[in-house]
């Protein structure tokens, strides 16, 4: 096995995962915005080419402006940053993606590349144009957004749910996996219901608009927002498309995962009443903070979902494949024999601050299998969750740690790189002793560790935490 982790970075207090996390879903809101707003103009421009609303076209410019501002030049700073941290957290994962669906990516991304021509062709000369053209600019904007959302849903979803392609291995079959469209659909409404929202904010903020006809255009782009009526239909059907196991988590056997859930949902909800009782049905006019405020719901409403689908697949990033902290399920049991980081090349960072050589070893064990998830003081740090433990319970808990945390992975090292991690911990527990000695390897302790271990065996413990 080549070493399948680059620790090219280390961002303190916050877990790696927690970075790539925050980032992503800054961006998925950013896509899904793009992706609706070409919708959402089409939408406009055919209320302005009928003659169904006069200040359409007039909103269509103003509002593309914004569009391309944001999510062009956002989307696009936060599309490169997700990879650049993707491949320094999880790179594993990410080859493994771009493995199985080379040419998929490649078909994505010449529809991104219509995409901003598109964009940029309307941004540069859409006011020039006649509404014949307009609109055929728009509408390939439109299905490049779309279609590029249908390509990358097609991935992002197989690592959830990859359903038969574990046994057979096909492109289609992992493409058009389980959780394939009920997942596209509702991004899908996710993104009109973002696109509306963002409308009414700028709707507020053009000038030269009196309030009857802001009010006019409101309501206009309210109909995006009536879709939204159908999202907890789909919801459920997206939910049921997912694994039992990974049901289970968000259904009450993660306090962490039902709470996001219970945002997501929440926060959904509060904006689909708001859109279909006031705005809509009540014609109720809204002002730029109320919009704003319509806007960050919609934003919690994001992070909960996206919260959720990534921790539904733990301890994977792809379910049944690869382990979160890049092992493969097969690698275990010989990493067990040979020692996880017996092979690691990399030097510590600040390795002079460990005093012994166990301690310098536990630290290499730490940033191999415990730090895309963990800090050692921070974010979900260890000393914060095990420093009240004695060492023994660390050994056990640590042995065991697919039945005892079962949405964790298997240790997949020595009993001496565990006992060596079962050292770190009590060193950094006890504020780093700068008087700390080699710390001799028990020969029972050892042996109790091998025990554990083998009692455990390498396979995953059950996900159910019902079961």
């Amino acid at each position: 096995m080549d070493f399948p982790y680059y620790p090219i970075n280390d961002f303190g207090p916050a877990m790696k995962g927690l970075v790539i996390g925050s980032l992503g879903i800054f961006h998925v809101f950013l896509a899904q915005f793009a992706i609706g707003g070409g919708m959402l103009m089409c939408y406009f421009q055919w209320l302005s080419q009928t003659g169904r609303c006069a200040p359409a076209r007039q909103f269509v410019d103003g509002f593309f402006r914004f569009l391309v501002l944001v999510s062009f030049i956002m989307g696009a700073v936060t599309g490169v940053g997700m990879w650049f941290t993707s491949i320094q957290i999880s790179p594993r994962t990410i080859g493994m993606m771009v493995d199985e669906f080379h040419w998929i990516w490649a078909v994505e991304w010449t529809f991104f590349c219509l995409e901003i021509v598109a964009g940029y062709c309307f941004y540069r000369y859409g006011t020039r144009l006649d509404d014949s053209a307009r609109m055929t600019l728009l509408v390939l904007y439109a299905v490049a957004a779309w279609g590029s959302l249908f390509w990358i849903n097609g991935i992002l979803s197989w690592q959830l749910t990859p359903g038969i392609w574990l046994e057979t291995h096909t492109i289609q079959d992992g493409f058009f996996n389980p959780s394939f469209w009920p997942s596209l659909l509702y991004r899908t409404l996710v993104s009109m219901a973002i696109a509306a929202l963002v409308a009414c904010v700028v709707i507020n903020v053009m000038p030269g608009l009196d309030r009857s006809t802001r009010s006019v255009l409101i309501n206009r782009a309210a109909h995006f927002l009536l879709p939204m009526i159908f999202m907890p239909v789909l919801g459920v059907w997206y939910l049921m498309s997912w694994p039992e196991d990974s049901r289970a988590w968000v259904t009450g056997g993660s306090p962490a995962m039902s709470m996001f859930l219970a945002i997501g949902v929440g926060s959904s909800l509060l904006v689909g009443a708001y859109a279909t009782i006031g705005i809509w049905w009540g014609k109720l006019y809204i002002n730029g903070a109320t919009a704003t405020l319509l806007c960050a719901l919609a934003m919690a409403a994001t992070a909960g979902g996206e919260f959720v689908r990534e921790g539904a697949r733990k301890p994977y990033t792809v379910r049944e494949v690869l382990y979160s902290n890049s092992i493969l399920p097969s690698e275990v049991a010989r990493l067990r024999q040979s020692g996880s980081v017996t092979n690691d090349p990399f030097p510590l960072q600040n390795a002079a601050d460990y005093p012994t050589q166990q301690l310098q070893l536990g630290a290499k064990v730490f940033r191999f299998q415990c730090s895309i998830c963990h800090t050692m003081r921070g974010v979900n740090g260890l000393v914060e969750l095990t420093g009240h433990w004695s060492d023994d319970q660390r050994r056990l808990m640590i042995a065991q740690l697919q039945h005892t945390k079962p949405f964790m992975p298997p240790f997949s090292g020595s009993a001496v790189e565990l006992e060596s991690l079962v050292q770190l911990i009590g060193w950094e527990t006890a504020g780093r002793p700068k008087g700390a000695t080699e710390a001799s390897l028990d020969p029972e302790i050892l042996e109790r560790i091998q025990t554990w271990l083998d009692e455990a065996g390498t396979a995953q413990g059950s996900r159910n935490p019902q079961k």
